[in-house]
C-alpha cells in the first residue's frame, strides 16, 4: 500500500469527519486493499473485499464524499478487517 493509501486510509478513520477525502482515493484505496471493484448503472460501485460485500454510490456533482458516505465507507472497512493500523 503506497504512502497516499496510508493517508486515505487514515483520513476515512479521522476524527470528527472530514468533508474533502475524494471518492476516486476511497476505490483507489479498496484496489490497493485488494478489493473487488464493479460498476452498475449510474452511480452505483459494487465492492468486495475479504468476503464482505458492499454497494456505495459515487457522489455527484460533487468529486468529494459526503459525511455519511464516509461512515459507511468505515463501518464496510472494520467489517472487512481493515483499520489504520492494519499492515497489508
Amino acid at each position: 500500500m503506497s504512502k497516499k493509501h496510508r493517508q486515505t486510509l487514515e483520513a476515512i478513520f479521522s476524527k470528527p469527519n472530514r468533508a474533502n477525502i475524494l471518492w476516486d482515493d476511497i476505490e483507489d484505496l479498496f484496489i490497493a486493499l485488494g478489493a473487488n471493484v464493479s460498476y452498475g448503472g449510474g452511480s452505483m460501485v459494487r465492492v468486495i473485499l475479504n468476503d464482505v460485500v458492499a454497494v456505495f454510490h459515487r457522489p455527484h456533482p460533487q468529486k468529494e464524499t459526503y459525511k455519511v458516505a464516509l461512515k459507511r465507507v468505515r463501518r464496510y472497512l472494520v467489517e472487512a478487517g481493515i483499520r489504520p493500523e492494519t499492515e497489508v
